[in-house]
C-alpha cells in the first residue's frame, strides 16, 4: 500500500493516462530494492525472484480508482500519512537486514537501507515531474528512516533477537516520522546569502 498507492495517487493527481499510471506504481514500488539489488549484485533482483509482489502491485494499482477518493479524503489523508510511515519502516529495516546478509559494513547497511526506503518515492516524482518529496518537505524522512536503521543495527551488535531488532528499528522510523508529521518538526534548510 505505501509503495504502490501512493504511486499511483501522484499520477492519477497528474492526470496521467492509465498505462503510465500503472508504471508510476511499480517505479513507486520496486525502484529502491532495485536499486539495493544492483548495488549488492544479487540476482535475481527481489520482485523477479518473488512474483507475487508484481501482482500484489498491479491489483493495487489498478483497484486504486475504487477507494482513491475516499483515501484523499481528511480521514484517508491521515491513513495515507500512518501508511506511508510503516512503508518507511519496515522498507528501511528490511534493506538493512538483505544488506547485513550480503556482508555489507553497518554504515554501508544503513545507507542501503535508506535508500532501499526512499529511491522508489524520488523516481515517482521524477517522473511526475516534480521535485521530490524528500527533498522539498523539510520535515525529516530519510532521516526517520536511517534512526531506524540505527536503532535496529545497535539492538543486532547488542544480540537481540532479529525479530524484535527489526520490529524496534520499524517502530523508530515510523514513529519518530509520525512524530515529525504531527508535531511539525522541520529540518534547518540552506538558503545561499542573497536569496529571497
Amino acid at each position: 500500500m505505501r509503495t504502490a498507492t501512493p504511486g499511483r495517487n501522484h499520477s492519477q493527481l497528474r492526470y496521467v493516462q492509465h498505462s503510465p499510471r500503472i508504471s508510476v506504481a511499480f517505479v513507486s514500488a520496486f525502484g529502491g530494492g532495485t536499486v539495493r539489488d544492483l548495488l549488492l549484485d544479487r540476482r535475481p533482483l527481489f520482485w523477479i525472484e518473488h512474483e507475487a509482489y508484481l501482482w500484489l502491485v498491479l491489483a493495487m494499482a489498478l483497484s486504486a480508482p475504487l477507494w482513491l477518493p475516499m483515501a484523499l479524503r481528511e480521514t484517508g489523508a491521515r491513513l495515507m500519512v500512518v501508511a506511508d510511515a510503516l512503508g518507511l519502516g519496515l522498507f528501511a529495516i528490511a534493506g538493512t537486514s538483505i544488506a547485513q546478509a550480503a556482508g555489507m559494513s553497518p554504515l554501508v547497511s544503513a545507507l542501503l537501507g535508506v535508500a532501499t526506503a526512499i529511491v522508489g518515492g524520488v523516481a515517482r516524482d521524477v517522473l511526475c515531474n516534480e521535485i521530490p518529496q524528500v527533498y522539498r518537505d523539510h520535515r525529516p524522512y530519510a532521516v526517520c528512516a536511517l534512526a531506524g536503521c540505527a536503532a535496529y543495527l545497535a539492538l543486532e551488535a547488542w544480540e537481540v533477537a532479529a525479530p524484535w531488532a527489526s520490529a524496534a528499528g520499524v517502530a523508530v522510523a515510523t514513529g519518530s516520522r509520525l512524530a515529525a508529521v504531527a508535531l511539525g518538526w522541520t529540518l534547518p534548510s540552506w538558503r545561499p546569502p542573497g536569496a529571497p
